[in-house]
């Protein structure tokens, strides 16, 4: 497979979207396929497999001999390796020159940092003269078997879970996918019902006539044969007829009406009536002894004397029953009823509107909401074989399993003597399921809740199925009536009316069971009069109907179609014998989305599963855990049935930790019982106050520290939210039990998702009624622990953290707006201040700075929110108004606006409108003199403004020089002025030029680092390099965050804000193995999905055919490909030209940073300000052109393609600390920002602008941030937290990084006094360096380890020294002059596998080297020396070339052998190839 959901995941969409052009090859592969999956990758990415032998050794092919490096001395520390790759059956591996193939093996991922499988390359060793071993020492560990066999392991894709798909924010619902309601809030109940029976016995109507033989039962009773009078034979029919109703439902209140005369019809109709209120009146009548119903839909009853025939229209007895009611009419030509009854209906409402016309107050009968059975339509005569009985529609209504065995044996005789008489002998009562008779009518029940459920639409089901008990056994047993009728010459009617039911399948499994047990009857009657013993052998109606659910489960739900089997499995539920298994497909059922589950709650499984809570069976908690958090993730109402009985308290008593579970993942599923709880307290007074105990407090606090199960500890933190969620009695038991400490202490959980969850837990802390001093120091000091969060790298916890900001700010109103005052008096003073620094005299301006500063600190010991939470917090506030992530800065500058704008309502408000209107003037006076030429400005450092607040973790990136008030806001707005105070460690923007100029360079440095050098020494090579004029600069669009929405400038500020994370929650994806003691390993149940959203779209993804697999498959192919077609180039590439032109193309903007794809044919151009440019450089076609929203003043210094080997995304760091990620970075319409944080937190003021330097390492996850800081920061990209900062050990600013990609515990650093340190990330950060290098005397320039080839470590520095470096060795290999003399290295790019690297100068030029310098007293002599042109460079036939215009800077791709390069002052980009590689 290709993908496995990492556990931490919370809750990734799929897509399916198949590709033609894929399937000719998917076809070749597809037989390939291995149906194994790997193992759950860590909390973090996606996990994708990799081709194993991507990563082996690459040996040099150069003819060159190679170097013989004899250690002279112990190296420095030895440097194991831990690699992961994929199963060690399908390894390509080239071993000294030797490449050995074994068998194909399964699909898996291609690694870029190992050479291809090929099956062609020479099979025979070079000589061992020949061979060249790796440097540092790994030639042996690389080529154990040992370190081959550590290949198991996944390959991980970052950045592409669902909350940096969401963003933290609950999907907004699908109107097609949108749960019906399933409840019956209008459920009504049968409760009197009048059995009207005129048969008046002995005397046949008129218009009827008789056949002979001819139907006499009535009820199973033959009035003729009877002994008594016709008076006690119509008391035992109508006695009969009501116990047969009576077995369909005994709580109806039946009384028998026999021979009824009109006066007594109309009596006993109104007191129905006026007794049932508004509940539903079953109205039954049998008319086998009166004339048939007229033309108009009359029907007949007696006189008194019993002397005549009196009609009853449809208008009177509408009249006398109202509505609701349920009329069933047992008479020939019925259909004549049903087709007036709507028209006199219509007539009544006309008339109860005229009443309500004339008296809008009068109270009146309704006659709508009526049922009407009907045995036959408006011209046919009811059967009269003497084999059925006379009332067959009764019969079938009310005694369907006596009646379906007459019928069958009538339809199919059996071999057998059996009679008529004999099917009423089966054995058993009806109510009893494991008799033979209960059986029978347990499967009937089945089979019509099927047959329902697959014909009729849901609305009319949901109606006449699951409303009334009474109303659901007629017309259930109505789909009897109409297969038995239709037999005989009728066809039942119904409204509302029916689809053709009597052809369903399920009628043939009906027979079968009949017939099953018909075979059996001979066997048990004979056991009953003393035979032989005979054991009933029970039906295999449920077993069979089961595997089919089954089936269609393992079918994957095509286009959600609802499976026939859903009501028969709600039936098997019944059954202890089937219960278990049922119940777990029918959690595999709930798994594919709310859809299904709203499908199993329209059925009716609620009552079940409800009911099944109090069931003590051990082995039905893991799947009732299940089928409760599917259910309640799709309808949280259903708290108060959790009340019933206290069904709560099951689910409290599995979070016990010392309550076993019968499965081996016991935590997954106290985690579903944690999210139940919370459910059942969230926004449920009641349900907080039953579920109130120090215990589900310390199960909770437990399960919180349980590191091994993020999902746990999120849900454990949620429920303790949504426990003393506006619970005050809850939250001062939360306090006994620390349970807020225990939340604060989650600051640093390494999934952001439970930080996220404690965040929410600590937001509904705060808000204890009574403020009292203790209250308030409670949440003072949550406020103070959460604070820290602020540096967070995932976006969704600074948001949720805002949430939390937003509920103290409203809470302590009072003092923020204090605080937000005495920093606008702050904001003010330091303008001014400023403004005096830019004195001539220097020594004036250092004293009045150091004078200034001296006051600044005595007024700030002296305000009131000096050192207080809340004013920490305003300045927390402050800086996260201008986050990188737009939703982020949007929600803080919310919370600012709001406080401002009370501070200008409030007493305080005629003293804070002149602050913020000098602000405003003062902080446009200072932009003002900023955009003066760069002559007119101070040869000095930029001031440096002190940290902000106390604690404060997180200083903001560069501001933008507008302020929020100068952009047209209200004045209540927070202002950019105040951020710029803020700023910590920034510098001033390079002034912009008038004209755009290739040969002027000036910029103003400051002052060395280290005075025992020249300054010029300790100066990026770029200072003096000029920035594009804002004017001449094009700005580009600025992509946003999915579900992004930019709040209106009119739109007022309220708090608190709202958070979205619970119900975002519920829609997280986690897999859960439910495989336990009890189960066989290969039960139907091995692994199931807790999540809302559907994820089982069309094919899975992971499995072959679906087009997201097949992209994958594609894409595997693909990189395969581009292996295997560059690695037998390198040595070519080291020992050739480089001069091979490959077209050039304007960039439109001058480029800086540059970047290929290793797979894609892209190019990442990032230009000297904001601007990043995505290139097709094969066709010389843009893309994509976006911003990066960097500030001015500040540019791109760093731009890095992660997860390359499947959907990569575009990494970038700028020089004011922050990286952001893009998705889609190739398509203007799709683009989006998946993250952006600061990974440079505290930056240290330098003149010399390192900005920021980065490597990405996607074996590891890590992604190592420095530059002008004094330490080296380690983000887990799983966890999106610092997770390790390592000491930079040196006050210079640290200019590159490069790590070992392999295994990436290796990191080398270079640094602006040309310092070189090795690090190793697996000890201690204190003692992490491990090597130091002082042989460069000026700023590093670069310093890179490749990822393949012999792993050359190569450094270079500004005068243009190139060394290389051995980690074992104290002094470098190899030392090669890259430059001209007196010109400076502006650049240095080293090819990932391939022996050689390009330096480019000062001068115009790109040198091109082999890494394979066999001395460094020689003079190696360059492959290539490239000069970058452009259509303006050419005049005439001769290139006329400004030789003073420095490189700006070079790329090659990782594989192919291509270079691209750019010059300062031009906006075109060329590109190169090797001579002799021109495939690759």
């Amino acid at each position: 497979m290709l993908a496995v959901t990492s556990p931490s995941s919370t809750f990734p969409y799929l897509s399916t979207n198949n590709h033609a052009n894929l399937h000719q090859y998917v076809s070749a592969q597809i037989r390939q396929l291995s149906p194994d999956r790997s193992a759950k990758a860590s909390m973090g990415g996606k996990t994708y497999l990799r081709h194993d032998s991507a990563q082996a050794v690459e040996p040099s092919q150069t003819s060159q001999r190679p170097i013989r490096r004899v250690a002279t001395e112990a190296p420095a520390r030895s440097t194991p390796n831990r690699v992961s790759t994929t199963d060690p059956d399908d390894i390509g591996v080239t071993v000294n020159g030797d490449h050995r193939t074994t068998k194909p093996g399964p699909l898996v991922r291609s690694n870029t940092d190992r050479a291809p499988r090929r099956a062609d390359l020479p099979n025979r060793p070079e000589p061992a003269e020949d061979r060249w071993e790796l440097r540092h020492g790994w030639d042996e560990q690389y080529n154990s078997a040992e370190y081959l066999g550590q290949l198991r392991a996944g390959w991980y894709m970052y950045y592409m879970d669902k909350r940096h798909e969401t963003g933290g924010k609950p999907r907004q619902e699908d109107p097609s996918h949108n749960t019906s309601e399933w409840r019956m809030r209008d459920r009504l109940k049968t409760v009197s019902a009048a059995l009207t029976i005129c048969l008046n016995i002995g005397v046949d109507p008129p218009d009827v006539i008789k056949t002979n033989p001819t139907a006499k039962l009535e009820c199973w009773i033959d009035p003729t044969a009877s002994i008594g009078t016709n008076n006690k034979t119509m008391e035992q029919i109508g006695k009969k007829l009501q116990e047969q109703y009576e077995g369909l439902s005994i709580r109806v209140r039946y009384k028998q009406y026999l021979d009824p005369s009109v006066e007594e019809t109309k009596k006993f109709c109104m007191s129905l009536r006026r007794n049932a209120k508004d509940e539903r009146i079953l109205f039954h009548y049998n008319g086998h002894g009166v004339p048939l119903p007229t033309p108009s839909g009359e029907i007949w009853v007696f006189n008194r004397n019993y002397t005549q025939y009196i009609p009853v229209s449809l208008y009177d007895l509408q009249m006398w029953l109202g509505a609701p009611s349920l009329f069933v009419f047992d008479c020939s030509n019925a259909g004549n009823i049903i087709a007036n009854f709507d028209r006199f209906v219509a007539k009544h409402e006309e008339e109860n509107a005229k009443a309500r016309k004339n008296d809008p107050s009068v109270q009146l009968q309704t006659y709508g909401d009526n049922i009407q059975l009907a045995a036959c339509g408006k011209s046919e005569s009811l059967p009269t074989s003497p084999d059925l009985p006379a009332d067959l529609f009764t019969c079938c209504l009310t005694t369907p399993i006596d009646i379906s065995l007459r019928f069958f044996l009538l339809e199919n005789p059996l071999p057998s003597d059996l009679t008529l008489r004999d099917v009423t002998r089966i054995p058993g009562r009806l109510a009893e399921r494991r008799s033979p008779l209960g059986e029978l009518n347990w499967i009937f029940t089945a089979i019509t809740d099927t047959i329902a459920w697959n014909r009729l639409p849901r609305t009319t089901f949901k109606k006449l199925f699951r409303q009334d008990l009474m109303v659901a056994a007629l017309f259930r047993n109505f789909l009897l009536s109409e297969r038995i009728m239709r037999s005989n010459g009728c066809h039942p009617m119904s409204v509302p009316s029916l689809p053709e039911t009597h052809n369903h399948p399920l009628w043939q499994a009906w027979d079968l069971t009949i017939e099953m047990v018909l075979a059996q009857l001979p066997a048990m009657v004979a056991a009953e009069q003393g035979g032989p013993p005979y054991e009933y052998r029970h039906s295999d109606f449920f077993t069979e109907q089961l595997t089919a659910f089954e089936v269609y489960l393992s079918q994957g739900a095509p286009n959600r179609e609802a499976p026939s089997q859903l009501p028969i499995v709600l039936q098997v539920l019944l059954s202890q014998v089937h219960r278990l298994r049922a119940l777990i497909l029918l959690s595999r059922f709930l798994d594919m989305g709310p859809w299904a589950v709203n499908l199993a709650l329209t059925i009716g499984i609620f009552p079940y599963v409800l009911k099944l809570l109090q069931s003590a069976a051990f082995e039905l908690k893991p799947v009732m855990i299940f089928i409760w958090a599917r259910i309640l993730a799709v309808d949280g109402g259903c708290q108060t049935d959790l009340i019933k009985d206290n069904g709560y308290q099951y689910f409290i008593n599995i979070l016990n930790p010392a309550n076993p579970l019968p499965v081996h993942n016991a935590n997954e599923h106290r985690a579903m019982a944690a999210f139940v709880v919370a459910m059942f307290c969230r926004g449920f007074n009641q349900g907080q106050t039953v579920s109130l105990s120090p215990d589900l407090f310390n199960y909770c606090i437990r399960h919180m520290q349980d590191d091994n199960n993020p999902l746990l500890r999120h849900w454990s933190c949620l429920c303790i939210s949504m426990l003393w969620a506006d619970f005050p009695e809850a939250k001062w038991a939360g306090i006994r039990c620390q349970a807020h400490i225990n939340l604060c202490e989650r600051w640093n959980d390494e999934v952001p998702d439970v930080r996220t969850a404690a965040l929410h837990a600590l937001n509904n802390f705060i808000g204890i009624p009574d403020l009292t001093a203790q209250v308030a120091h409670y949440e003072e000091t949550v406020a103070t622990l959460v604070l820290r969060m602020t540096a967070d790298g995932s976006s969704m916890v600074r948001r949720e953290l805002l949430v939390f900001c937003s509920t103290f700010v409203k809470r302590y109103q009072s003092k923020l707006l204090v605080a937000a005052f005495e920093q606008l008096v702050k904001e003010k003073e330091d303008l001014m201040q400023a403004g005096t620094h830019g004195d001539s005299n220097p020594k004036r301006g250092a004293l009045t700075k150091t004078d200034s500063s001296q006051d600044s600190q005595d007024s700030e010991s002296a305000r009131v929110s000096y050192g207080s939470v809340q004013g920490t917090m305003w300045m927390h506030l402050l800086i996260m108004s201008i986050d990188p992530h737009p939703e982020v800065a949007q929600d803080a500058k919310c919370i600012v606006d709001y406080v401002h704008e009370r501070l200008l309502q409030s007493p305080l408000g005629p003293r804070a409108q002149p602050l913020m209107d000098d602000i405003i003037r003062l902080s446009r006076r200072a932009a003002v003199a900023k955009s003066q030429p760069p002559s007119r400005q101070p040869s000095v450092a930029p001031n440096v403004r002190r940290t902000p607040g106390a604690g404060s973790p997180a200083p903001p990136a560069l501001p933008k020089n507008e302020s929020y008030l100068s952009m047209g806001m209200r004045k209540s707005a927070s202002m950019a002025a105040a951020l710029k105070h803020l700023a910590f460690g920034g510098h001033e923007a390079p002034a912009p030029l008038e004209e755009k100029s290739a040969t002027t360079y000036q910029r103003i440095p400051g002052g060395p680092i280290r005075t025992r050098v020249p300054a010029e020494w300790t100066k990026p090579p770029d200072v003096y390099d000029p920035t594009t004029h804002a004017k001449a600069y094009v700005k580009a669009k600025t992509p946003k965050s999915r579900g992004y929405t930019k709040r209106g400038p009119n739109s007022s500020a309220s708090l608190p804000l709202k958070s979205g994370f619970f119900d975002w929650s519920i829609e997280v994806l986690h897999l859960i193995d439910f495989r336990a003691n009890h189960i066989p390993k290969n039960h139907p149940l091995t692994a199931l999905q807790y999540f809302r959203e559907p994820q089982m779209q069309g094919a899975d993804s992971d499995e072959p055919g679906s087009g997201d697999y097949n992209q994958k498959l594609w894409r595997r192919s693909r990189n395969d490909k581009v292996l295997a077609l560059t690695q037998p180039l390198k040595g070519v590439a080291g020992t050739s030209k480089w001069d091979v032109p490959m077209g050039f193309f304007n960039n439109g903007s001058q480029p800086m940073k540059m970047c290929f794809h290793q797979f894609e044919d892209h190019l990442a151009i990032a230009d000297d300000r904001d601007t990043i440019c995505i290139w097709d450089w094969t066709k010389h076609h843009r893309l994509n052109r976006f911003s990066n929203a960097n500030p001015d003043g500040t540019r791109i210094n760093e731009a890095r393609f992660i997860n390359e080997d499947d959907q990569a995304f575009l990494l970038t760091g700028s020089s004011d600390g922050i990286v952001r990620i893009f998705r889609n970075y190739e398509s203007p319409e799709n683009i989006e920002l998946v993250s952006a944080f600061r990974g440079l937190t505290r930056r240290i003021p330098s003149a010399k602008m390192a900005g920021l330097v980065l490597d990405w390492q996607q074996g590891q996850g890590k992604l190592l941030v420095a530059g002008d800081d004094r330490v080296i920061r380690v983000w887990n990209a799983a966890s999106e937290i610092c997770s390790t900062e390592i000491s930079a050990r040196s006050s210079a600013p640290l200019t590159s990084l490069t790590t070992d990609a392999v295994a990436g515990d290796i990191l080398i650093a270079g640094y602006g006094d040309g310092a070189l340190r090795v690090f190793d990330q697996r000890l201690r950060p204190q003692q992490a360096m491990i090597q130091i290098w002082k042989k460069h005397k000026q700023w590093i320039t670069n310093v890179h380890m490749q990822r393949g080839g012999l792993r050359e470590l190569v450094s270079g520095c500004r005068d243009g020294e190139v060394k290389l470096w051995d980690l074992r060795w104290r002094d470098e290999i190899s030392t090669v002059r890259a430059v001209e003399e007196g010109s400076v290295m502006r650049g240095l790019s080293v090819h990932e596998h391939a022996p050689v690297f390009a330096a480019g100068s000062s001068t115009h030029t790109l040198t091109l080297y082999n890494t394979t310098s066999s001395s460094s007293s020689q003079q190696q002599q360059p492959l290539s020396v490239l000069e970058p042109t452009s259509p303006s460079s050419y005049s005439g036939v001769l290139p006329h070339l400004n030789r003073n215009i420095p490189i700006a800077c070079a790329a090659f791709h990782p594989h192919r052998m291509v270079l691209a390069g750019g010059a300062m002052g031009s906006t075109w980009v060329n590109l190169w190839g090797c001579k002799g590689a021109e495939g690759g």
